[in-house]
């Protein structure tokens, strides 16, 4: 197996607007739009990432079906799902708060960082944390 590299690319976080998606991410969140390509009938290809990303991004998919609905703000079943990982913990922490972003509970340091839950506009939970 030497010589095989892989990473994941993308994770697909379903939505109900893309647009509206578009604006927490890049607003409240500070993300970067990496590509916004119109795939036709109402589809596009909508790529997310943090600031100075590694190169794994965010696929926003509108969902269109019941079932996806459905899915949309409880992809973890209700537990943390995707972990927003800083170099600067407080910095980012006040940003999103005066961003309005809501959080779950107070920071907490714990053995392995800096951690605190916060929810999407959906309310899928994450973690943001600074690892030690």
């Amino acid at each position: 197996m030497s010589g095989i590299k892989q990473h994941i690319g993308s994770i697909a976080l379903v939505v109900k607007d893309y647009d509206e998606a578009i604006e927490f991410y890049t607003k409240k969140l500070s993300f970067e739009l990496v590509e916004d390509t119109d795939l036709g009938e109402g589809k596009r290809w909508v790529l997310i990432t943090p600031p100075n990303s590694n190169g794994t991004h965010i696929l926003l998919a509108q969902a269109t079906e019941p079932e996806q609905l459905d899915a949309v703000g409880n992809q973890a079943g209700g537990r943390v799902w995707l972990f927003l990982n800083t170099n600067d913990f407080w910095r980012d922490h006040e940003k999103m708060l005066n961003n309005g972003v809501i959080f779950h509970e107070k920071p907490r340091i714990e053995p392995y960082g800096t951690v605190a839950v916060f929810e999407d506009l959906y309310g899928n939970k994450w973690d943001l944390i600074q690892q030690k």
